[in-house]
């Protein structure tokens, strides 16, 4: 994860295939950063990490590395 970086100027977004209760995450790319936070907490705490490592926990996802079934 990256240190603190300064969200105030981030464009959220969330998946188009979200559900329509808000219940997603939602993804900000800054450069050198990608902010990840709660569609339904949009004050409360974000995480940040650097593009390689957003890309390869996206690999990751792709991959099947994370399926919990």
């Amino acid at each position: 994860m990256t240190n603190d970086p300064n969200l105030s100027r981030a464009t959220w977004r969330k998946s188009t295939r979200s559900s329509g209760t808000g219940e997603c995450v939602e993804v900000a790319g800054l450069p050198r950063t990608i902010a990840v936070r709660d569609s339904k907490d949009p004050d409360g705490p974000k995480l940040s990490f650097t593009p390689r490592t957003w890309e390869a926990f996206n690999a990751g996802i792709k991959s099947g590395d994370y399926d919990l079934h």
